[in-house]
């Protein structure tokens, strides 16, 4: 067939959250963020990324869950069909990658493996860059 994509599929760009960026931006309590955008993967990250970084492992695995749920309803949406990639270089995608990593971070924190390798799978299926870019970008203050 004539313009197919013999590679496999194309890859899943996700629509900017701009609402959640301007009020991240004004420095708005993350809280207030997450209530004020349930939907956003990007917000239920970053609240797990602060969970993580008190110590609160559990809140952090809850919360990052959400993220994970709420990322892939916004995959789905978006056309994703349960595999492929979802590149980090697209700035949209980096809320739903961030709540992957931060699922796998806190399934690692309170001991479960083999969730950490599915989501480890999940992750270099999805970018083999991302783990590496969110690492070096931080929790919140790298959000990007």
């Amino acid at each position: 067939m004539i313009g197919e994509n013999l590679l496999g599929p194309e890859p899943t760009r996700l629509p900017a959250e701009p609402h959640v960026s301007d009020a991240l931006d004004r420095g708005e309590p993350i809280e207030s963020v997450v209530r004020a955008n349930p939907d956003s993967p990007l917000a239920w990250a970053l609240l797990a990324d602060g969970a993580y970084a008190d110590g609160r492992e559990i809140e952090s695995y809850a919360f990052a869950r959400v993220g994970y749920h709420r990322g892939l309803d916004a995959l789905r949406r978006a056309g994703w069909r349960g595999a492929g990639p979802v590149p980090w270089e697209h700035e949209p995608n980096r809320g739903v990658l961030r709540a992957l990593f931060a699922l796998r971070r806190a399934a690692g924190a309170i001991g479960e493996t083999g969730e950490v390798e599915r989501l480890t799978e999940f992750l270099n299926g999805a970018d083999a860059t991302a783990i590496a870019q969110i690492e070096a970008s931080g929790t919140l203050e790298g959000r990007g």
